[in-house]
């Protein structure tokens, strides 16, 4: 008997987890600290500083916190987590010149990378259990593409 033969499924649960994780992980990113502690003018002040436009935080703030809560509910989570990855890849390229430790001057890139890897991976896994709206289906014609 194989491991899985025996043991039951639990990828579900672990995927339900990881989408709990990075939905709380971006309602504290944005309200927590791009309101409360940078404030919404902090933040766009910070966009500016680094060459983009200010009104741009107020976009980016609104769909930290609405995909957040979308993520925690397991609302079209595949399709959340897609539209979360160029907003996690922008935070990527934004602490890039900081170097690459979380802990150095004003933030490193290895948090923002690893939370960009883990909205890809949420993409390929999937709702998970206890979702409240499951995620469209990826239409045929792309699916069938990666099952080659």
């Amino acid at each position: 008997m194989t491991p899985t033969q025996t043991t039951p499924d639990i990828t579900p649960y672990a995927t339900t987890l990881l989408r709990v994780a990075l939905g709380v992980m971006f309602i504290a990113h944005s309200l927590w600290l791009k309101l409360f502690v940078i404030t919404l003018p902090g933040t766009a002040a910070f966009f500016t500083s680094i060459g983009l436009p200010g009104p741009m935080a107020y976009v980016i703030f609104a769909a930290e916190a609405v995909g957040g809560i979308m993520l925690v509910l397991g609302i079209q989570t595949r399709w959340v987590s897609l539209a979360m990855i160029p907003i996690l890849a922008g935070a990527t390229w934004a602490h890039w010149p900081n170097g690459w430790m979380l802990a150095y001057e004003n933030g490193g890139w290895e948090y923002p990378l690893c939370l960009t890897l883990l909205a890809v991976v949420q993409v390929m896994l999937g709702d998970g259990a206890l979702a409240m709206f499951r995620s469209t289906p990826v239409p045929a014609s792309v699916s069938e593409r990666f099952a080659q």
